[in-house]
């Protein structure tokens, strides 16, 4: 394990002396695209939540459903749609 982290400090090139670290920037290009994918994470991540959301109500419904027939259908007076009058 040294030998290859010896191996790959040595194939490390020096920096140009002329190259100067705090002034490299990415520019509009750099500040737009991190903006667009900002906007697309926030908006993703929106859509998420309303997708939970509306799973939740759904399954909130079907268990007053399910337990509205449960009761009538334990109550023998309850009037009952299935049957012709």
């Amino acid at each position: 394990m040294i030998s290859l982290i010896s191996v790959v400090l040595a194939a490390t090139p020096t920096p140009d002396p002329d190259f100067d670290p705090n002034t490299v920037t990415p520019g509009v290009v750099g500040f737009v695209v991190f903006f667009l994918i900002a906007v697309a994470t926030l908006l993703l991540c929106l859509d998420v939540v309303r997708r939970i959301r509306r799973t939740t109500y759904r399954a909130e419904i079907k268990e007053r459903l399910d337990a509205e027939l449960a009761a009538r259908d334990a109550d023998p007076k309850a009037p009952r749609d299935d049957k012709p009058e």
